[in-house]
């Protein structure tokens, strides 16, 4: 336990709902202003961009609003953000953010400002790459040993590694072995690229050998083919650290040292770039995170690694020099330089705490104050009293004297949701198998309290739901005047969506010219994606949910899909899902018990969900604050398991993948093991690690 907290010298909490990980922050001189001071990049799974300039502020006052220099919605989830030399022709830093299908790379420039909110920044597309695999994260690097440039590696989810020479997508190899996609770095002083695979091996590979290796975009299963192709890829040197990697680093702080950092589940490596291990540290915590940053001493290397406890410890190799008390789990730590502090510690939460503090302790500034023993003169108190009190009926009576448009937002938008569904269906190419194909209007105003330029309306929906039409551009707004929009919902594609959430986001700028951002959600009915059917009574999987108050009938809780005729004898309820599957909802009548059953597993996340919001919606409106949902049953992860086998099935020929199967037998409990940890540390409730699992399922398939 440390006897000192972080000092906390500059900090945010980024957006609502936002989730965030280990590639999501990046610290660097992004807008090329040559000053030396960092910029903080972070990018979100909701596909938020934002680029703060930090400043310190006093302790407990809020962040100034020029300290956001950017920020946009780039409308894909954002798994990783890297600056370096990634534009041909120039040797200036560019924003490289790489989506789940997609690679691009950003200019970052700012303008003179003429109000009083400063300079305007903005960003320009310079190129993109469509890629044709999921990706999972990417490294940079000047490979080949080219000078000035740095050329983009990315893994993607079944072991490909893409390399893109700038503007040119150069080539792709596929990893010998591959299961699980894991850390990725470059070693420049190698060439190399170094991974952790399933097999918990640090394995190195060389640059020149990927670049004459097979080629994956052209590699075929014929024997002739076999003969012909390239080499066969091969690995430098590998290195068995029996656990499972977080996290890899590859520093290089002068000319004749490069070191591997690294961090496993329960050890702390550093090797020499031929593999050889230089020292390794046993951790008696769970790390989340570490970053390697330049020791004062010469010959050593400190490192910051974070843990699930919320502790902060340096290392100068192996020997602990200080721990530091954290707000919370940072998923990600970087050190910077500002204006005024260098080697602020940089840190990111998965919730979006992002935080810039620095270690030590502040010196005590009080002082007792003299005691004063002069007599007390009333009449003055009284007089003095009497003011206070003229002053504050004052006060209350000019209490509104400010304009509303100072109190409340400039713009609002609100969405309702039409409580039955569309008469005449509105569904627009629709692929959905199913004779009609249901749609729900959703009507959307927005309201102006000033004069509005240029505003323009988002609306999003999750695949494989979809809108009639998701942009609209209006004309300028009066103050106290509004738009009204109408729009339907509706299932798109073949399959049951993960969430039933939308989002609308209405963007604009004030008179001033500074832009401003207003948004609200809204839900969808269950039954835009499924309607009342016979219950079944047997099915493949099955969850029970247990509560602490006695079963709702479903004629209270669910009366859109039960007859009001059947009255509390509805006991059992049936949801078929316009893909053509079915989920049936059973109340125990003589126990506080849910039970969920269908005969696939992924379809019983939203109808899981549903039941508990509206479990949740009856007993609030009851005034009921201790209802509560449990889930008492094992977590089904070989179902999870081989709904994912079954997944790869698909895309995996016979042949490679006869020779997963042996390997997989050795890694699945592995992988278990790794899942169980991670749901332990994110929360200790069993029914929300179920809650965790299935959404998974659902977004797998």
């Amino acid at each position: 336990m440390s006897l000192f907290k972080a000092r906390d010298w500059w900090s945010t909490i980024l957006g609502e709902n936002e989730e965030f990980d280990q590639g999501c922050l990046c610290v660097a001189d992004v807008d090329n202003s040559g000053s030396g001071q960092d910029k903080v990049i972070v990018g979100s799974y909701k596909g938020y961009l934002r680029i703060f300039n930090p400043h310190p502020v006093k302790p407990g006052d809020e962040v100034q609003p020029e300290d956001l220099l950017l920020e946009v919605q780039l409308r894909e989830p954002i798994l990783q953000v890297e600056v370096g030399k990634f534009v041909s022709g120039t040797e200036g830093l560019h924003l490289a953010v790489l989506h789940c299908r997609k690679l691009c790379v950003y200019a970052v420039s700012g303008t003179q400002g003429n109000v009083e909110h400063g300079n305007q920044y903005q960003i320009k597309l310079m190129y993109e790459h469509n890629l044709q695999r999921t990706a999972c994260n990417m490294t940079y690097g000047p490979f080949g040993g080219v000078k000035g440039r740095d050329f983009l590696c990315i893994q993607s989810m079944d072991g490909m590694l893409m390399l893109f020479e700038q503007e040119s997508y150069a080539f792709g190899r596929f990893l010998p072995g591959f299961l699980l996609p894991g850390p990725l770095a470059y070693s420049s002083r190698t060439d190399s690229f170094i991974t952790v695979s399933s097999c918990q091996q640090v394995e190195s590979y060389k640059y020149q050998v990927l670049a004459f290796a097979t080629d994956a975009d052209e590699r075929q299963d014929t024997e002739q083919q076999k003969l012909t192709s390239g080499k066969k890829l091969a690995v430098d040197w590998v290195l068995n650290i029996g656990e499972q990697a977080l996290d890899i680093c590859v520093v290089s702080f002068n000319q004749g040292v490069s070191s591997v950092f690294v961090l496993g589940e329960r050890n702390f490596f550093c090797l020499k770039d031929n593999g050889q291990i230089r020292f390794m540290k046993k951790l008696d915590y769970s790390p989340s995170c570490f970053v390697p940053y330049c020791s004062v001493r010469e010959g050593t290397v400190n490192t910051l690694i974070a843990s699930h406890s919320k502790m902060l410890n340096v290392y100068q190799d192996v020997t602990l020099k200080w721990a530091t008390q954290l707000p919370c789990i940072p998923v990600s730590v970087k050190v910077a330089n500002f204006q005024d502090l260098k080697g602020v510690i940089v840190t990111l939460s998965d919730d979006g705490h992002l935080q810039c503090s620095y270690l030590g302790t502040d010196p005590s500034l009080f002082q007792a104050p003299k005691v004063d023993s002069r007599e007390i003169n009333y009449e003055e108190m009284n007089a003095e009293m009497k003011e206070l009190q003229k002053i504050i009926r004052e006060a209350t009576k000019t209490q509104d004297i400010l304009p509303e448009s100072e109190k409340q937002r400039d713009v609002t938008v609100t969405a309702e949701v039409s409580p039955d569904l569309d008469e005449e269906s509105q569904a627009i190419d629709s692929e959905v198998k199913a004779g009609a194909v249901p749609s729900v209007t959703v009507k959307i105003t927005i309201q102006s309290r000033v004069a509005v330029q240029k505003p323009s309306l988002a609306v999003c929906v999750q695949a494989p739901l979809a809108v009639t039409c998701d942009q609209f551009v209006f004309d300028d707004l009066e103050p106290d005047s509004s738009e009204i929009v109408v729009l339907s919902v509706f299932l798109k594609e073949n399959c049951s969506p993960p969430e039933l959430e939308g989002t609308c986001m209405v963007s604009y700028n004030i008179p001033t010219g500074i832009p401003r951002v207003s948004q609200c959600d809204f839900s969808l009915p269950l039954k835009l994606v499924c309607f009342p059917a016979q219950p079944s009574k047997a099915a493949n999987h099955k969850l029970t949910i247990d509560t602490n108050k006695p079963p709702i009938s479903f004629v209270t809780i669910f009366p859109d899909f039960v007859d009001p005729s059947e009255g509390d004898q509805a006991n059992a309820l049936g949801f078929q899902f316009l893909t053509g599957s079915k989920t049936t909802l059973l109340a125990s009548k003589t126990s506080q018990r849910y039970r969920i059953q269908s005969d696939q597993l992924e379809d019983l996340w939203l109808v899981m969900k549903e039941l508990i919001h509206r479990l949740e919606e009856h007993f609030k409106k009851q005034n009921c604050k201790d209802f509560a949902c449990t889930f008492s049953g094992s977590i089904p992860l070989q179902e999870y398991f081989e709904l994912i086998d079954r997944h790869f099935e698909l895309r995996l020929n016979a042949e490679k993948y006869q020779e997963l199967l042996s390997e997989r037998a050795v890694q699945f409990r592995a992988i278990e093991r790794r899942l169980l940890t991670r749901f332990k540390d994110k929360t200790p409730a069993p029914l929300q690690h179920l809650d965790t699992l299935l959404e998974g399922t659902f977004r797998e398939v």
